[in-house]
């Protein structure tokens, strides 16, 4: 096992995420199960965590942003901070979500139109979001999680209001459409690949490079 490039392509922010989330689901798992007596704001604990990380790096990165004038003439440093700065906003609405749902879990609200709205708000703007990132070649994976959800997000709001009486099997359809297609997507690449690898074991070597450059302009 190659360490050094296991540790080169180690991701600290997903892996924080991932870790957040895990210990959150646990967390709540056991609340609901009544294991532990815990306030749901202490539950909530690992995805303040995230969030406060989230701000912290952003408030590092527009001080290194500020205090380098010299950045600002670099177009793909531009394209870094402009990133950052949607990635924070986001976040940010995401976070007024995640206080709303948890007051509103404490209260008993009945409201929950009022507690999605800033998902009502996020979805338009990863919309935006991911319109931008093709442009400039980034890679948005919560904005395009966040714009293709929109209509699961209403659903949900609706049902928890009563506004409509659906089972929840109905109203998580849009969630089940959207795991369903990237099922197909993530076959695709696995079908194509094995094709690919196929096909490159019987070529010449310059065949072989014509076939691989084929490949890769048809996954991008």
């Amino acid at each position: 096992m190659n360490l050094r490039g296991l540790f080169q392509d180690f991701n600290p922010s997903k892996f924080l995420i991932y870790a957040c989330l895990l210990l959150f689901s646990i967390l709540l798992s056991l609340r609901l199960d009544d294991k532990i007596e815990w306030s749901y704001w202490a539950v909530f604990a690992p995805i303040w965590l995230w969030k406060l990380m989230v701000i912290v790096g952003a408030s590092v990165g527009t001080g290194v942003w500020a205090r380098n004038p010299q950045y600002r003439a670099e177009g793909e440093t531009c394209v870094e901070f402009k990133a950052m700065l949607i990635a924070v906003g986001i976040h940010l609405l995401l976070l007024m979500f995640e206080v709303l749902v948890c007051d509103g879990i404490e209260r008993g609200t009945r409201f929950w139109l009022l507690v999605f709205m800033p998902l009502f708000f996020v979805s338009p703007v990863s919309v935006a979001a991911c319109v931008w990132g093709f442009r400039h070649d980034r890679s948005l994976e919560l904005e395009i999680l966040c714009s293709v959800n929109i209509l699961q997000f209403i659903f949900i709001a609706l049902r928890l209001d009563e506004i409509i009486k659906w089972p929840w099997l109905v109203v998580c359809v849009p969630l089940w459409i959207l795991m369903s297609f990237l099922c197909l997507v993530v076959l695709y690449y696995i079908v194509w690949s094995g094709a690919l690898e196929k096909l490159l074991g019987k070529c010449v070597p310059s065949q072989r490079r014509r076939i691989h450059e084929i490949g890769q302009k048809e996954k991008s």
